[in-house]
């Protein structure tokens, strides 16, 4: 599991990037599971993610409303398969409106050039 936090800041909310391997919507609710583990994450507003598999794509945007598209889009763009991504976002009190979905892209962004996928 690899986890980039306090990538991004705007207007008091703060986004973390993290993933890894993922196979099947299982493996990603596990992932999500382990990933809450850690108070910090658990405690977050939103954990959206997405991955992608040769046979299926699936997403989840908890509660941030087409985020988790926004990443699958860039998983499939990237062709990054068998891998989750999921963006953390800690609600700092101001609506961001469209920026939010900027920070998403750049969250994943952020984390495929980690991985050297970008």
């Amino acid at each position: 599991m690899r986890i980039l936090e306090n990538i991004i800041s705007d207007r008091g909310s703060k986004y973390a990037v993290s993933g890894g391997p993922c196979a099947s919507e299982e493996e990603a609710k596990a992932f999500i599971k382990t990933l809450c583990t850690k108070k910090k994450f658990a405690k977050a507003t939103h954990n959206t993610w997405a991955f992608l598999t040769a046979d299926t794509a699936s997403k989840n945007d908890d509660g941030e409303a087409g985020a988790g598209m926004v990443i699958l889009r860039m998983l499939e763009r990237e062709g990054l398969r068998d891998h989750i991504v999921v963006v953390t976002r800690w609600f700092g009190g101001k609506h961001l409106g469209g920026d939010r979905f900027r920070h998403v892209q750049n969250a994943v962004r952020i984390y495929l050039d980690d991985l050297g996928a970008g």
